[in-house]
């Protein structure tokens, strides 16, 4: 019986990347620091509300810590918080899930006056107390003490995830390129003498510490960003700030089937985007089983390329196919990474050479970068060529790696 060609469709947008990242977060806690001042910036309170409201509903908890400036009455600021903050969070369907935070009085419960917070002790026992019968706990505290104590928090707590929002967003190097990922070996280098000085960073050295600590202390991750690129931060691929994570930011490892849901999206957005062609859901399942996928801290996919064979087993070839890395992890190495993961694979496969193909001058130059030359479309084998599309091929540019 004839199999009808399937046509190349996009996965569903019901279940994307927002909700890859709330999954992720579902059942555990995480801890934003930010200062008053900018909530109170234009939005400010309105993006952090937004946040916090989806987080609730997601059933994550989440402790905030507001800075409040010098000359600031504690107990003042902590009314002003909890008038423009109680209401944007506190929405029907956190209330379904959370009855304690619907009452006007109980809901005036998840807000605390941590003023100097000189006992950890006490404000550890505050922060259970609180969190163990809501889901949101949120402390002002002198704005000198916000970072220190959002580290300690989140360290003595081992939450899933710390967020520190400061006006100055996430990392940049010299240039003023923006730096996507640190972990602990790049953030120690970056802390020793005169490093952070001369990255133009001295004055984001207390911060960098506090990232340093928080992680050793066992937080999975810690995330650097703006207020307003909060949610950008948390539910994106692409991100708005600086991920830190405590091992090697950047794994490769082989696709499972855990994965394909969230790659399959990945190669989607390839697609829309223009650096894959369009695919069968027969062609990206092919991609997805002889895939490997670049990935970040705990759940945070950059990137995913596959190695083809079956079709070249006589001659002994293959082909990279599917290598597309997301905006945010550009220029992170990632996309060498999964190349050299790919050449590793074909020469335990004893391939004689490997190629790829492409359209995009950008790709051509990244491919010659890590040692393929270009070559004419009859110098790979022919049974690449069968169904092919004649235009496309006229115009294809191929690639190829000796591996002899």
């Amino acid at each position: 019986m004839p199999v009808r060609p399937q046509a190349a469709v996009e996965p569903p947008e019901d279940f994307g990347e927002k909700e890859f990242y709330l999954d992720e977060f579902h059942a555990h806690t995480l801890c934003i620091a930010a200062s008053l001042r900018d909530c109170d910036a234009d939005g400010g309170f309105e993006t952090l509300g937004r946040v916090l409201r989806e987080l609730i509903a997601n059933e994550t908890r989440v402790i905030v810590l507001l800075g409040v400036a010098p000359g600031r009455a504690a107990p003042r600021a902590l009314q002003h918080v909890r008038r423009r903050l109680q209401g944007r969070v506190v929405a029907a369907d956190a209330a379904r899930r959370f009855p304690l935070v619907a009452g006007r009085r109980s809901a005036a419960e998840s807000f605390i006056d941590l003023g100097g917070a000189s006992d950890l002790d006490a404000t550890l026992t505050a922060a259970w107390l609180t969190l163990r019968k809501r889901p949101l706990m949120v402390g002002v505290v002198h704005a000198e003490r916000l970072v220190d104590l959002a580290q300690q928090l989140a360290g003595r707590l081992r939450v899933h995830k710390l967020v520190l929002a400061q006006p100055e967003g996430g990392i940049r190097a010299p240039e003023g390129a923006a730096i996507s990922f640190m972990d602990d070996a790049l953030l120690t280098t970056m802390l020793q003498p005169g490093q952070a000085e001369w990255a133009g960073l001295a004055a984001r050295r207390t911060t960098l510490d506090a990232v340093r600590a928080a992680l050793r202390a066992g937080v999975r991750s810690v995330n650097l960003c703006s207020l307003d690129g909060l949610a950008r931060e948390l539910f994106t691929y692409e991100g708005s700030g600086t991920l830190f994570t405590l091992e090697d930011y950047c794994r490769i490892e082989r696709l499972g089937l855990d994965d394909f849901e969230e790659v399959e999206r990945l190669i989607a957005r390839g697609q829309r985007e223009g650096y894959l062609k369009p695919r069968t859901p027969s062609e990206t399942a092919r991609i997805l089983l002889n895939g490997f996928g670049a990935e970040i801290g705990a759940h945070h996919f950059a990137g995913v390329c596959a190695l083809e064979t079956e079709a070249f087993v006589p001659d002994r070839v293959g082909e990279i196919v599917g290598l597309y890395t997301i905006t945010r992890f550009k220029g992170e190495g990632v996309g060498g990474r999964l190349i050299a993961r790919a050449l590793d694979e074909a020469r335990a496969l004893g391939l004689r050479y490997v190629f790829a193909c492409t359209l995009d001058v950008r790709a051509e130059a990244f491919f010659a970068r890590h040692g393929f030359v270009s070559v004419s479309p009859d110098a790979v084998p022919a049974a690449k060529w069968v169904g092919y599309d004649r235009q496309r091929r006229a115009r294809i540019r191929v690639l190829r790696c000796d591996l002899d």
